[in-house]
């Protein structure tokens, strides 16, 4: 390992060239173990983002109705039918609340797995796919034993977890895609950069302004050595801003039954809010949580920490708390942002005239490696030491029992827990959002006696039709239409 006064003058690596123990002389090359580790580092995370994810739907530990959503979404797709999640409403067409027709390549393989758990499934293989550029990008630019230091602190990194512990959401696309990009921008690949980027559009209606600002950085970096690549990106950039402009007011409107798109108010101080600065502290806290943990604060040298900006910007504009903080997925996409930028600082700084500078870049690598080893032991990863993430209780067989009795293809007015066992056989309603339909079954979760009678408040819901109490499990309560 060179010393810091070493790595100053270095010009590719951080380690000195070590010849590979795997090529006797005068033998035939083998492969470069380097190139497994990003891959064999997927394949571990894939494994416990997998355990975790699936662990909590059979436990039954489902904290919102996201999963039940995208599932109605993807089964329609599967079964080539328009995008409708009647959990938002009865023929509710997705693309009228957020545009991510990316889900749509999932359809296949829901269609041949018809299940929640393929979802949760396909967002851990996605979130551990990120891995890969990440990892491969630090070892090219730092080594490979600082690479793959920053690939276990990618990987084990808060943002991810968090995500990986909610349900699923559409994000999981744009994690790697953001890596993939980042990573070919490292290496100066301009137009593998842009392409990796462009796609985000389609993932989410916001991600088209993170991808003007990866083209922007683009452009900046191509300016002196590639004038047209340059150029190009500045096309790329332009393309994002009106992208978003035409989702937001042309085409999610003509899919919602209002005309408009839902979450504006969302961004409006008159829907509760304060403004930028209400719930400063808690915006402090996640700014803190993403720069000193994750990058002991050296990511601030880098450029690329610009792509993260469109991402907290309207997250810290809007009214709504729960995007102000490290909760649930939110985080996900600024993870491969904030961890690259790392590594570009890394590299630069590494070849600092200040001792200091050079001595704390020798050891960040494994400092937050070793801070995301730590946190995790308060983190969903955590789970895996423990024997209840690999069983099934029986009170969630009790309930599988009880909700097996309403038939395929029944309507079912249900709350989160029940949804999610019913979504990909029948069709849901959110409860108290069935606009006029009476369904055949109704699913309740009332193991906190939220409803003192569910009968009556079955009644209250759907005064012309006469529900009965079919079945109970556990403090979730089926009910019946009766006719006649």
């Amino acid at each position: 390992m060179p010393s810091p006064a070493t790595s100053a003058t270095a010009k590719t690596s951080s380690e000195p060239h070590i010849p590979d123990p795997a090529t006797p002389p005068g033998g035939q090359a083998q492969p470069d173990p380097g190139r497994r580790e990003p891959w064999l580092l997927a394949a571990a995370l894939f494994v416990g983002y997998a355990i975790v994810s699936v662990g909590r739907y059979r436990q039954l530990g489902q904290r919102s109705w996201d999963l039940g959503i995208f599932e109605q979404v993807i089964r329609s797709y599967a079964h080539l039918q328009a995008p409708i999640a009647d959990l938002k409403g009865p023929g509710f067409n997705i693309l009228g609340d957020h545009f991510s027709p990316v889900t749509a390549l999932l359809a296949p393989l829901y269609r041949v797995f018809p299940s929640p758990v393929t979802l949760l499934v396909a967002q851990a293989a996605l979130f551990a796919l990120s891995a890969v550029p990440v990892t491969r990008a630090a070892a090219r630019l730092l080594g490979r034993r600082r690479g793959l230091a920053i690939g276990v602190a990618y990987g084990l990194s808060w943002g991810l977890q968090q995500a990986v512990d909610f349900d699923f959401h559409e994000i999981c696309f744009a994690v790697p895609l953001i890596a993939f990009s980042l990573e070919a921008l490292l290496a100066r690949r301009w137009r593998a950069a842009l392409l990796w980027a462009i796609p985000l559009v389609l993932v989410k209606e916001d991600l088209g302004f993170t991808l003007t600002a990866i083209a922007l950085v683009v452009a900046w970096r191509a300016r002196q050595g590639s004038p047209r690549a340059s150029r190009y990106a500045i096309g790329v950039a332009v393309f994002g801003v009106v992208a978003v402009a035409l989702t937001l007011l042309l085409v999610i409107p003509s899919f919602n039954s209002t005309g408009t798109y839902d979450y504006w108010n969302k961004v409006s101080e008159s829907s509760g809010g304060g403004g930028p600065f209400d719930g400063l502290d808690t915006k402090l806290r996640t700014l803190c949580w993403l720069l000193i943990p994750t990058t002991g604060l050296l990511a601030l040298r880098s450029p690329l920490l610009l792509v993260a900006l469109p991402t907290i910007g309207w997250r810290f504009v809007s009214s709504y708390p729960q995007y102000w903080g490290t909760d649930w997925h939110y985080n996900a996409v600024l993870m491969p942002i904030v961890v690259l930028a790392l590594v570009d600082a890394l590299d630069t700084a590494r070849h600092s005239t200040r001792a200091w500078l050079r001595s704390y870049v020798h050891h960040l690598p494994a400092a937050v490696a070793a801070a995301s080893l730590a946190l995790t032991t308060s983190l969903p990863l955590a789970a895996l030491t423990e024997s209840g993430i690999y069983r099934k209780p029986a009170r969630v067989t009790a309930i599988e029992r009880l909700l097996a009795q309403v038939p395929d293809n029944a309507s079912v007015e249900a709350n989160i827990a029940p949804i999610s066992r019913l979504t990909s056989r029948c069709r849901v309603f959110w409860v108290s959002n069935t606009r006029g339909i009476n369904p055949d079954f109704i699913a309740l979760d009332n193991s906190r006696k939220r409803y003192r009678d569910v009968e009556a408040y079955a009644h209250a819901l759907h005064p012309r039709a006469r529900y009965a109490i079919k079945g109970t499990a556990y403090g979730v309560v089926l009910l019946e239409r009766r006719t006649g």
